[in-house]
C-alpha cells in the first residue's frame, strides 16, 4: 500500500512564495537596470542626428539642461542614475558632440565623458581684415571675436613672433581647417601661426628671396594683386607690374589701397580727391608697400607674386568692356589713352562713385 505524501508545511509554502517573489523582484530589477543602462534613451523625432554643445566650465546640471532643452532625453532620471554610477558628474568635458538616436545611456555617457568631440571644418575666403576673420570664426567656435582680436593685438604675442598690428593678418592663409568647437582664442591664433609657418616652405621662401621680398611683403603685395583682379590668369602679370614699380622706386598708385584707407569697400570709382587721403595705406602718397595687407589674399594670389610672369609693364587700367581684365602699358602716354577709355565707359554707365 502506497504512503501518502505529506503536504508542504505552512513555513515551506511561505519560503517558496518568498523565493518566487525575490526571483520576480530580481528579474524586474535586472530588467530595469538593463533598460536604464542599455536601452536607447535618445529621441530625435524626425531627425536622424544632432549636435550638442557643452560649454567650458559647464557642470552636470548644465549638461542635463542642454540635453533637456534640445528635447533629447526620453528619461532624464535614468540618465542621471547611470551618470552617477559612472562618475560622469565630476568628469564634464566641454565640446561639440554628435548625437544619434541609437545611443543608450551607457554609450551617451561614455561619449561625453571621453571628450570625443565631433570636429568642425572651418573655412574662410574673400575676407578683408583680421576683424572680419575674428567675426567669422567667433560665430563657429566657443570663443568670441573680441577674445580673438585681443590676442591678435597682444603686444607680447606680436613681439615674440616679430609681427605688428598691421601685418598680423598675414598669418591667415585662406583654406579649410579642422577645429574643435571649444578651441580658445589663443589656441586658434597659434594654430593659424603654425599653418602659416607650414605654408612658407623652403620653395616659397627661396622664391621670396629671389624677388627681394620678405614673407610679410609678399603677402601684402598679394593682397593688392587680389583686389586688383579676380582673374587668376592675370594675377602673375599684375604682380610683376608692381614688382617693376618697386624696383624702379615708383609709387605703386594702387586704387584698392585708397579704398582700404577710406574703409568703404562699396566704392566702384576712386576720385581725384581720394588720392590725397592721409593714410599709410595711400600708395599714391607713399612709396613702397603699405604697412600690412589690404585683404586676406588667397593662396593663388600669393603664388602669383612668387611666380610673377616676366614683363616690362608699369601701368595698368581696367578694360573699358568691364570684363574684369586690364589694359597694360609700358609708358605713361599709352596708359593715359587706356585711362581715358575707361573713364568714358564709367561715365557712360553713370558710375560716378
Amino acid at each position: 500500500m502506497r504512503k501518502r505524501r505529506k503536504k508542504p508545511s505552512f513555513i515551506r509554502k511561505v519560503i517558496i512564495s518568498l523565493a518566487v517573489l525575490i526571483l520576480l523582484f530580481g528579474i524586474l530589477y535586472a530588467h530595469r537596470l538593463y533598460s536604464y543602462v542599455y536601452q536607447p534613451n535618445i529621441t530625435l523625432n524626425e531627425r536622424a542626428e544632432k549636435y550638442i554643445y557643452i560649454p567650458t566650465s559647464a557642470n552636470f546640471k548644465d549638461v542635463i539642461s542642454i540635453l533637456s532643452d534640445n528635447g533629447l532625453l526620453i528619461n532624464s532620471n535614468s540618465f542621471e542614475w547611470v551618470a552617477d554610477r559612472k562618475n560622469y558628474k565630476y568628469n564634464i568635458k566641454a565640446g561639440r558632440y554628435f548625437i544619434n538616436r541609437e545611443l543608450n545611456n551607457n554609450e551617451l555617457i561614455n561619449l561625453l565623458r571621453s571628450g570625443a568631440q565631433a570636429p568642425l571644418n572651418i573655412k574662410f575666403h574673400n575676407l578683408r581684415t583680421k576683424e572680419e576673420i575674428a567675426g567669422i570664426i567667433g560665430m563657429q567656435i566657443e570663443t568670441d571675436s573680441i577674445s580673438i582680436i585681443s590676442f591678435l593685438n597682444d603686444s607680447i604675442f606680436l613681439d615674440t613672433n616679430s609681427f605688428t598690428k598691421e601685418n598680423i593678418a598675414c598669418i591667415f592663409i585662406p583654406n579649410t581647417y579642422e577645429f574643435y568647437w571649444n578651441t580658445s582664442a589663443k589656441q586658434f591664433v597659434k594654430r593659424m601661426l603654425k599653418e602659416y609657418e607650414k605654408f612658407w616652405n623652403k620653395e616659397r621662401l627661396k622664391k621670396a628671396v629671389n624677388i627681394g621680398l620678405t614673407k610679410f611683403e609678399v603677402i601684402t603685395l598679394a593682397s593688392i594683386v587680389e583686389m586688383e583682379s579676380y582673374k587668376k590668369d592675370e594675377r602673375p602679370i599684375i604682380a610683376r607690374l608692381y614688382l617693376n614699380r618697386l624696383k624702379k622706386r615708383m609709387k605703386l598708385q594702387s586704387d584698392p589701397t585708397i579704398i582700404f584707407a577710406i574703409g568703404d569697400f562699396s566704392i566702384r570709382r576712386v576720385l581725384t580727391k581720394d588720392l590725397k587721403i592721409k593714410s599709410p595705406y595711400n600708395t599714391y602718397l607713399h612709396k613702397g608697400l603699405p604697412p600690412g595687407p589690404i585683404c586676406i589674399p588667397s593662396i593663388n594670389a600669393i603664388d602669383a607674386v612668387l611666380n610673377a610672369s616676366k614683363n616690362d609693364y608699369i601701368f595698368m587700367c581696367a578694360k573699358e568692356d568691364f570684363s574684369g581684365y586690364h589694359n597694360f602699358a609700358k609708358t605713361s602716354r599709352e596708359h593715359s589713352k587706356n585711362a581715358r577709355k575707361y573713364r568714358r565707359a564709367l561715365n557712360k554707365r553713370k558710375i560716378m562713385r
